[in-house]
């Protein structure tokens, strides 16, 4: 029998954290969460940040409870986040200040202000990602234009999961797919794209070396170690974007498939050998980022069950704390069809009052405003499905071939009820599982770089005979295609 070789993914959300167990032997993968905790922005002057320290701390004690947990040597410890944010150091290695959230309202404007100095097209021949006032490049221009005392003390710009490896190994570096998302990397070269730095007067010293996914970059420093009470166990740079894991972890086979990563974001697209920059990607505004072994992945970013998360708060502190469960029970109950958003609208960004806000956008463009819970949770959930329609047909588009089924991972594959709407939506096939997929990534890209496993086509073998997936088929399919054909006229 093959050893078992076990390792720790460290998997950091935008809503939680967790610290994972994997062990992998004979073309199999067992994860066991050993700690889980709350994540979100923290207000601090007016501005939303990071609360890194309680994050670090969380992290530590998830470590040292999987180090205890097992009594098998631990192989590496991998880190991935989400993306475009970041901390600063510096020149005493110390972190300057908690890092922004990327909701944060200083990168208002701020596309704008970048094109006013580059041409946007300009911009997207060089980083072919797509324009989100939350990216990297936009949050140092804010920082550039305020004459930001903290950028010119700062020596290293890292991005959050390679923070925290930083702070177990203490090495500085940025891994290629977080990296991708910045908007400040050219993906025909894999490196910083020096006249995007140039043409926005932005500091390029201190963005760190790029390296690759399945690096082992270090290992835990001994006073690290001696906290944690555990040897010196190698950090590994797997693909550290959450989606860029996920995405490696997607159970596929061979043929036409794409991939949702489902949950506070929804990321919708297709698994390409290269970077695709052109005229249409540049018009619906695709972006490329980086995957594993010198993949890219074309996608589009939507809002995703942020708004539902939202509702859930706003409804909470009003005093009425609906499970996630609850609120799709009474959604399934709504009636259909009442009401159409555009989940990607820029009211929706930012935090708070959402209930509000999708009633005024529903105002603002014609539709009647509702109060019921159930019916706006259906409202919110069939607009993200007619959306992904809309992403998946652009998809099929770009790529020049037709999808077959649509692979559905994450933890939004929870509500059942999207899955179907999608399905139906789609006119497709949808597989959906697994909810872990990104520490599934996480777990493998380390098994990978440590040689016990060969390559991504074995990553994802081993995942499809390891959980458990679920099937969805279409239904009221004409429904559905008549509705999108309307919604496809009104909010053109």
């Amino acid at each position: 029998m093959a050893e078992v070789k076990t390792y720790i993914a460290v998997d950091l959300g935008a809503e939680s954290g967790r610290v994972i167990l994997g062990s992998v032997c004979n073309g199999r993968i067992e994860l066991e969460e050993v700690h889980r905790f709350n994540n979100g922005p923290i207000e601090e002057n007016a501005s939303l940040r990071w609360d890194f320290n309680r994050l670090l701390s969380q992290v530590k004690a998830g470590i040292g409870k999987a180090v205890q947990k097992t009594g098998i040597k631990i192989q590496g410890i991998g880190i991935d986040s989400w993306g475009v944010d970041f901390g600063l150091i510096g020149a005493d290695g110390k972190l300057i200040e908690k890092p922004y959230h990327y909701r944060d309202s200083r990168t208002n404007a701020m596309c704008e202000k970048a094109f006013e100095l580059m041409d946007k097209r300009q911009i997207y021949e060089n980083t072919g990602t797509q324009f989100l006032q939350l990216n990297t490049i936009y949050q140092l221009l804010a920082m550039r234009m305020a004459n930001s005392v903290v950028l010119t003390k700062t020596k290293k710009l890292l991005f959050m999961a390679d923070l925290f490896s930083y702070y177990f190994c203490n090495n500085a570096y940025g891994e290629y797919t977080l990296a991708s998302t910045s908007q400040l990397m050219d993906m025909k070269t894999g490196q910083w794209s020096k006249e995007i730095f140039d043409k926005l007067s932005l500091p390029i010293n201190i963005m760190p070396d790029i390296v690759s996914p399945g690096t082992v970059v270090g290992k835990l420093t001994e006073p690290i170690a001696k906290e944690l009470g555990c040897e010196q166990i190698p950090v590994i740079a797997i693909a550290s974007h959450d989606t860029a894991s996920a995405v490696a972890a997607v159970p596929a086979e061979q043929g036409n498939w794409a991939y949702l990563s489902s949950g506070t974001w929804s990321l919708m697209g297709v698994e390409v050998p290269k970077a695709i920059v052109n005229d249409k990607t540049f018009d619906c505004e695709f972006t490329n980022e980086g995957g594993v072994e010198s993949t890219i992945r074309l996608l589009k970013n939507i809002m995703g069950l942020w708004l539902v998360q939202e509702c859930k708060k706003n409804w909470k502190r009003e005093g009425v704390n609906l499970t996630y469960q609850e609120l799709t029970h009474i959604a399934q109950k709504a009636k259909p069809f009442v009401g159409y958003i555009d989940v990607d609208d820029t009211r929706f960004l930012a935090p708070g009052g959402m209930p509000k806000r999708i009633n005024a956008y529903l105002a603002d463009t014609g539709q009647k405003t509702t109060e019921d819970k159930g019916q706006l949770m259906r409202v919110i959930l069939e607009s993200l499905a007619l959306k992904y329609r809309q992403i998946m047909d652009a998809l099929e588009d770009v790529a020049g071939k037709g999808i077959e089924v649509l692979h559905i991972v994450g933890g939004g594959i929870q509500n059942e009820l999207l899955c179907q709407f999608t399905a139906n939506a789609l006119g497709k096939k949808v597989i959906a599982g697994p909810i872990e997929a990104t520490a599934a990534g996480n777990i493998l890209m380390q098994a990978k770089a440590i040689g016990q496993i060969r390559n991504l086509a074995e990553v994802r073998n081993i995942v499809r005979n390891s959980f458990k997936l679920k099937e969805y088929q279409p239904q009221d399919s004409k429904l559905w295609q008549e509705q999108y054909k309307k919604v496809s006229r009104q909010h053109r």
